[in-house]
Parts: structure tokens; sequence; C-alpha cells
């Protein structure tokens, strides 16, 4: 069952929005909801990041670039 939840917009930002619609040929619920799973997402990611950054450290990761070279 799909929820309707209300979110209050500043006239730039909804101007935005819908210039964003109008190019994609979207609606604002799709694109709107495609940003929130792209912002949740990118914060479940630092998040884990976050997490596991000691354990990376430990073992001689202190950068990305650390990473990519080692499984590249």
């Amino acid at each position: 069952m799909k929820e309707v939840i209300t979110i209050r917009l500043g006239a730039e930002l909804q101007v935005e929005l819908d210039d964003l619609c109008e190019q994609l040929g979207r609606t604002r619920s799709e694109v709107v909801r495609d940003a929130l799973r792209r912002q949740l997402s990118l914060m479940r990611f630092e998040r884990t990041r976050r997490r596991i950054i000691p354990f990376a450290e430990a073992r001689g990761y202190l950068t990305d670039e650390d990473v990519f070279l080692d499984v590249s």
C-alpha cells in the first residue's frame, strides 16, 4: 500500500523540480521518489563506510586508491 506524504518546497526549488520533470518527461512523484532512493542509498553507504574504516585502516587501506590498486 502506498502512502501519501506532503512536503513543502520553496519557490526556487519547485521551479527547478518542475523544469527537471519537464526535461525528463517524468512526474514530480517519480523524480522525488528517485531522489529519495538515491539519498537513502548514499546515506547507507556512508554509514557502512564509516563502520568499516577502522578495519580497513588496520589492514593498511588508508585511501580509496589503496583499495582500487588492490582490487584492480
